[in-house]
């Protein structure tokens, strides 16, 4: 008998709900966008304007119907935090500020929300 392990179940993640990153890598290399949704237990995001896909929706009382748009998960592996000082691409870094915990940019240093 064999126990599923998951490897990403208690790693911290660098990125967050409404965080603006960037596309590493894949077809939207190089885009930007808000996160709107992470998974940690699949280690993805859901990015506003990236990985679209179509779907075809069904007619109900909330739902026209017809094919739709959607954004579709992206691996966290392929998304980078944007430095709010540059605007590029940036690591993560944790430190204490007083008794908090909080994120900065490796590039300016300057602490993220």
């Amino acid at each position: 008998m064999s126990k599923k392990v998951n490897s990403h179940s208690t790693q911290k993640l660098h990125i967050r709900k409404g965080d603006t990153v960037i596309v590493n890598a894949g077809a939207y290399k190089g885009n930007k966008g808000e996160v709107l949704q992470v998974f940690p237990k699949n280690y993805t995001a859901i990015v506003d304007g990236v990985n679209l896909a179509k779907k075809h929706m069904k007619p109900t009382n909330d739902n026209p119907g017809g094919i739709n748009e959607i954004n579709r998960p992206i691996h966290l592996s392929n998304l980078s935090l944007v430095d709010p000082k540059s605007g590029e691409p940036t690591r993560i870094g944790r430190k204490l500020d007083g008794d908090k915990l909080v994120r900065y940019s490796k590039k300016s240093g300057e602490i993220i929300k």
